[in-house]
């Protein structure tokens, strides 16, 4: 078996390590209290809580933009399957108010014409295409209500 250092050297190192210990604390409290006396230190201190409420805002912004698609997605499925129930039933005029609901609603207008156009019978494809200019001036007129101008 190995033999235990002199008691010398035992009482050596743990004095240095003590001894090194102390000027660890001693330089950390005197770097914090430099910090916190330095002019700007409270300045600095406020622009960064300030972003760090900026970036949470932003983050709730987000997380309601989301939820807010997600509503919007569930709106438009909804008007098309209720504008799938109005003609199924015969009733052409209701079955073309949720459509062009949904038409309005659509990222990719043009896509989705081209999929009722396909889908839809003749005439009744006619009368989505002159009611299109209608939905979207009112759509327009909405949306003007609802955002103030920026001045």
């Amino acid at each position: 078996m190995g033999r235990w250092p002199r008691p010398g050297l035992l009482l050596l190192g743990l004095l240095a390590g003590a001894c090194g210990l102390a000027l660890l604390a001693y330089c950390c409290a005197r770097f914090d209290r430099r910090r916190r006396t330095a002019p700007d230190f409270q300045r600095r201190l406020r622009e960064r809580r300030r972003k760090e409420r900026e970036q949470a805002k932003e983050h709730e912004k987000e997380m309601r933009e989301r939820k807010d698609t997600a509503k919007v997605q569930e709106f438009f499925l909804q008007e098309i399957q209720l504008g799938e129930l109005w003609l199924e039933r015969g009733e052409q005029k209701k079955a073309i108010e949720h459509l062009t609901n949904a038409i309005s609603l659509c990222d990719h207008p043009a896509e989705l014409m081209n999929i009722l156009q396909q889908t839809l019978p003749p005439q009744v494809f006619e009368m989505l295409e002159h009611r299109i200019p209608y939905i979207t001036q009112r759509l327009e007129a909405a949306l003007s209500e609802q955002d103030p101008p920026d001045e």
